[in-house]
């Protein structure tokens, strides 16, 4: 079977040390807890920033640097970056770490699609998923597709048509935010039947949607994304201890079924990455 790629989304954007104890905030932690999910078996990692004095979600390209320079002293894990922010960031905050040459990630997230996002609004349009597209394009850093509704999925191949993205894609499903499409694994057979020849997927489950969503895609054949940033329970009313704990049980699950699980180097040759 295809190695599984195993994506850690560590922090997010979202959460507070109020919901869990186990959140990394500083650019320290948030290494600490990236590389922690690569030894658990964790070949990507997404990364959000948080300002290292209040907490509070930022794109800062200085904090993002710092992140990425530690966790690269360290591990050789893949370095993702968010490009989608806090909703409410404007276009040019959510884009300054992508454009800047000290994080020069491999990766970054693009968003094809406006999407409710519990009371808020997670707003994409049209002209700025293009500008976020040729800006990584033009920097070589390859776009993790993120899908809310099957429509995005479509949006992403018109990009291609236009030719500012290029097959094959990796894009990542993720199910499950109130105001997009549930976490329920028919929706993401649906999904995942819009994906283009020789591309990659992978999903991304939002609270207990999580482990169901990740164990379909390991018998499936596509990759999986965990991490506090998506959930922040081990089991129902069992705070997860960090990240690692999530990591591990993907690894577990997929050896139950025979799945070998990718290391770094395997999942840059599976999603097309320079070594």
């Amino acid at each position: 079977m295809t190695p599984l790629i195993i994506t850690c989304a560590v922090v997010g954007a979202e959460l507070s040390r109020e919901q869990t104890p186990s959140l990394p905030l500083t650019p320290q932690e948030i290494a600490d807890e990236c590389v922690r999910a690569a030894e658990a078996g964790a070949a990507m990692v997404h990364i959000h920033a948080r300002d290292p004095q209040t907490g509070a979600a930022t794109q800062s390209a200085d904090v993002y640097a710092e992140i990425v320079a530690r966790v690269r002293d360290r591990s050789d894990v893949i370095i993702q970056i968010s490009s989608g922010g806090a909703v409410g960031m404007s276009a040019a905050e959510r884009l300054a770490p992508v454009v800047d040459e000290r994080v020069a990630p491999e990766m970054a997230s693009l968003s094809t699609g406006t999407v409710n996002f519990g009371d808020g609004v997670f707003w994409n349009a049209p002209g700025l998923i293009r500008e976020f597209a040729q800006a990584m394009t033009a920097r070589g850093i390859k776009p993790e597709i993120e899908a809310f509704e099957i429509g995005h999925t479509a949006n992403a191949l018109r990009l291609v048509e236009e030719e500012l993205l290029s097959l094959p894609l990796h894009i990542d499903f993720v199910l499950g935010v109130p105001g997009g499409l549930p976490g329920e694994v028919r929706h993401l057979v649906q999904c995942v039947a819009e994906v283009p020849a020789g591309s990659t997927w992978s999903v991304a489950g939002v609270g207990r949607s999580q482990l169901p969503l990740n164990t379909a895609a390991i018998v499936m054949g596509g990759h999986v994304r965990t991490g506090l940033e998506d959930n922040i329970y081990y089991s129902r009313g069992v705070l997860s201890e960090g990240n690692a704990p999530l990591v591990a049980r993907l690894v577990r699950i997929a050896s139950e079924v025979g799945r070998p699980v990718a290391t770094p180097a395997q999942a840059r040759e599976l999603l097309g990455l320079a070594s």
